[in-house]
């Protein structure tokens, strides 16, 4: 049986279909870089930086970071880390302090001949990771209290003159006691009163000296008369 031109054209038209159709769908089950992606983020007090591969195929894909200083490789971040994604997507972590506003470079390389750079630089974000602030010890919770606010032994006791003087009324002080007359007073400010005994002594003698004038006067004149 031979078979016609015609029928030979079909079948190359089926064969080269199938062909296209095989490859389409090779190149969509194909590793690709736009299902990769980077995040920088932080783990507690720490800085991580995690690469996320959802390639459904599960090509395996080495994965490189490097942290960027004016357009050019800086360092390293770690070691490149190998992953084979899936459709839910699998996450891999490099571990890197990073700084506020830090630009970092994502390569990938696969098996399948994908060689490149994510198609966006990573930045991270403008805000470090907060450090965690370490636990008040006892003494720092609770202070012991100062020394000002402790009262001195001393002051628990009044003092022996204290003690005495509110014990004792003064013996020179009476409620009772009239005050003294403003005359009396006035004289012993003057001194007045310390010199009326003196004055009065005086007075005294110079009217005994008068009356002894007056009568040994009265006799010498009686004398004189009887002669």
């Amino acid at each position: 049986m031979s078979i016609s031109r015609r029928s030979v054209r079909i079948l190359g038209v089926a064969s080269a279909s199938a062909a296209l159709a095989l490859g389409f769908a090779g190149n969509a089950l194909a590793c690709d870089i736009s299902e990769f992606s980077a995040e920088a983020a932080c783990d507690g007090a720490n800085g991580v930086i995690h690469v996320t591969d959802n390639d459904a195929s599960g090509t395996e894909a080495t994965v490189t970071v490097f942290l960027e200083n004016n357009g050019s490789d800086a360092k390293q971040v770690g070691d490149a880390q190998t992953v084979k994604g899936s459709k839910e997507g699998v996450t891999i972590t490099f571990a890197e302090d990073w700084q506020p506003n830090a630009i970092y470079r994502v390569h990938v390389k696969a098996a399948n001949g994908l060689d490149k750079d994510l198609g966006k630089l990573l930045t991270t974000p403008s805000k470090a990771c907060e450090t965690e602030s370490p636990s008040p010890t006892p003494s720092e919770s609770s202070p012991a209290p100062s020394e000002s606010a402790t009262p001195p032994a001393e002051s628990d006791t009044p003092t022996p003159s204290a003690t005495e003087s509110s014990s004792t009324a003064p013996a020179t002080t009476t409620d009772n006691a009239p005050s003294p007359a403003a005359g009396s007073s006035n004289l012993a400010e003057t001194g007045a009163n310390s010199n009326t005994g003196m004055i009065a002594g005086i007075a005294g003698a110079l009217v005994v000296v008068g009356g002894g004038a007056v009568y040994f006067g009265m006799r010498r004149r009686g004398a004189s008369n009887g002669s």
